[in-house]
C-alpha cells in the first residue's frame, strides 16, 4: 500500500517582509535563501524550516 505524499506546511509568511543585517526576514524569520527556495523545498525540508523557527524567534527576544 502506498502512502500518500507528506502534506507541505503553509507558508510562514506574515506579510513583513524586511530583512535584517543578516538577511533574515524580520517578520517569519526565514533567511532569504530559504525563502527564495521554499517553493522548491520538499515537504521535508520545509518542515524543517517552519520547527527550526521558534528557535530563532527565542534567540532573537534574547538578543545578541
Amino acid at each position: 500500500m502506498n502512502k500518500p505524499p507528506p502534506r507541505r506546511p503553509a507558508s510562514p509568511c506574515v506579510n513583513i517582509c524586511t530583512l535584517d543585517e543578516r538577511d533574515v526576514c524580520t517578520g517569519c524569520l526565514r533567511t532569504l535563501d530559504e525563502i527564495g527556495a521554499w517553493a522548491t523545498l520538499s515537504p521535508e525540508e520545509q518542515w524543517r524550516v517552519v520547527e527550526a523557527l521558534p528557535g530563532r524567534a527565542a534567540m532573537r527576544r534574547a538578543g545578541p
